[in-house]
């Protein structure tokens, strides 16, 4: 045999065990990117089951607690109604308006004069609603109760419902969870009537502000034809030097329809401390 057969055999081996080398890299990356991809579609599914057990589990908690309610309201109902605002969409382009039908969805009747609104002081408001019925926030509600706290998006095109790698509020201006709580906000304020008020928080340089929730979209929303007045409940600490005099709440009142009566009342925290940890104090006690 001569070198030259020789050498052409080595040559076919090494491109032979070369082809078989190409092959089984091949053949291993198309295995990781279809587990990755499985992965990924089990953790959509897996994400957007979650959400639904959240949610559902929320809406029959809240209606075994108000059993009122549950001859008006489905859950089920309520988390399909929920999902055709925002599946299949940009995550930065479902305006308020897509949650009209869920808003529908929900019946609820809250007495007047009980609707409480916040900015700025959401743990100590709940924390004084939660063993109370003489005020009520949206969260306090069953639409906010629903989802507060809670991330949610989707993607164009997609069925799937994420809760991670969605919008931020200030990411843009139309994701899910941001028109969520405006058409939420916009709805709790629209149906508010009598004396409704407002928890602020008096460590602030301007407790109120006109691009909050509560001054950009639930002030404008009272209806003068339906609520009487607007109290605001300034809660202050001993060192705080913002009162009811504030140049902010001169915004305030240029903001509120003429027609509802404006009040502003500065209430000890120490005050509101004390009834939050004895929930038997009565209301009137407390602000």
């Amino acid at each position: 045999m001569s070198y030259e057969d020789v050498s052409a055999g080595s040559h076919r081996k090494r491109r032979n065990r070369c082809l078989l080398i190409g092959v089984a890299v091949v053949l291993l990356t198309v295995t990781v990117l279809a587990v990755v991809l499985g992965l990924t579609l089990e953790g959509a599914a897996n994400s957007g089951e979650k959400l639904r057990k959240i949610v559902v589990g929320r809406c029959e908690t809240y209606l075994k607690q108000h059993s009122n309610l549950s001859r008006v309201n489905n859950c089920e109902t309520i988390w399909e109604t929920f999902q055709q605002a925002y599946v299949g969409k940009d995550p930065c382009d479902v305006p308020p308006e897509a949650y009209d039908p869920l808003i529908k969805s929900v019946t609820q009747h809250v007495a007047c004069s009980k609707m409480l609104f916040w900015s700025k002081t959401k743990t100590m408001v709940h924390a004084f609603t939660v063993n109370r019925e003489c005020l009520l926030t949206l969260e306090d509600t069953l639409l906010g109760f629903l989802f507060d706290e809670l991330t949610w998006c989707s993607k164009t095109g997609s069925k799937e419902t994420f809760t991670t790698d969605c919008p931020a509020w200030g990411d843009c201006e139309n994701n899910p969870a941001r028109s969520f709580w405006i058409k939420a906000s916009a709805n709790f304020a629209t149906v508010s009537c009598g004396n409704v008020s407002a928890m602020l928080n008096g460590s602030l340089e301007s407790p109120f502000s006109s691009t909050s929730v509560f001054g950009s979209v639930e002030v404008k929303n009272l209806d003068p034809d339906k609520v009487d007045s607007l109290t605001v409940f300034l809660v202050t600490r001993e060192t705080d030097t913002t009162t009811c005099a504030s140049s902010s709440f001169q915004s305030l009142k240029s903001a509120l329809d003429p027609n509802i009566a404006y009040n502003c009342k500065e209430v000890p925290y120490a005050r509101v401390e004390g009834c939050i940890s004895d929930p038997g104090i009565p209301c009137s006690d407390c602000l």
